[in-house]
């Protein structure tokens, strides 16, 4: 919106892979729309991850969930320390919800609550992290989960799966999993 700030769209299932957001939020996005439709059981993890991804990327975030021909409701907003602003009950309401982009742009540059500045620190990191890269193997161990597709009523699948840390050794890492250093050197708190 010109001279106002800059607003996103993540549509449903995007808000399950924080690269979308990030992306976004590279771009400078302030406030995230998230409109969903989701009558399933995972409704509170998306609440949770709404809430992550406002804290993480230092945004808004407005999780608007259908209700009725398919959605459950329970539409949340949150404010960029990950404070639920509102959230609605299974039915229908409207809520004016304020929302101070200078606290986005303040907590961006000092960090939130004066402590992590996760944008900054995303943008000078060190290191550029192996998993994005499809042909270094460190991905290894997601291709040991088989196919993606949706869930049937029965399924055995999951059931009788073979050992993933094979797929993680024949890595030549001993059956361990370790991310990458971000800053070598550094200590963790130095964010």
């Amino acid at each position: 919106m010109p001279e106002v700030g800059r607003f996103g769209l993540s549509i449903c299932y995007d808000l399950w892979f924080p690269e979308t957001t990030r992306q976004l939020t590279s771009q400078g996005v302030e406030v995230l729309l998230h409109p969903v439709l989701t009558g399933t059981t995972d409704r509170e993890a998306e609440l949770a991850i709404a809430r992550a991804t406002a804290a993480q990327f230092q945004c808004y975030v407005f999780d608007v969930n259908g209700l009725g021909a398919g959605g459950v409701g329970r539409s949340c907003v949150v404010d960029p320390t990950a404070m639920v602003l509102h959230q609605s009950a299974g039915q229908e309401d409207m809520f004016p919800i304020e929302v101070d982009l200078e606290r986005v742009r303040r907590q961006r540059e000092t960090g939130m609550m004066g402590l992590g500045q996760v944008l900054k620190s995303f943008r000078d990191r060190p290191v550029d992290f192996p998993v994005y890269d499809r042909s270094s193997g460190s991905d290894a161990y997601l291709h040991t989960l088989g196919i993606l597709e949706l869930p049937q009523r029965g399924s055995q699948a999951g059931l009788n799966g073979a050992d993933p840390r094979t797929a993680i050794e024949g890595n030549g890492n001993n059956g361990t999993a370790e991310a990458p250093t971000p800053w070598p050197g550094k200590i963790a708190s130095g964010r």
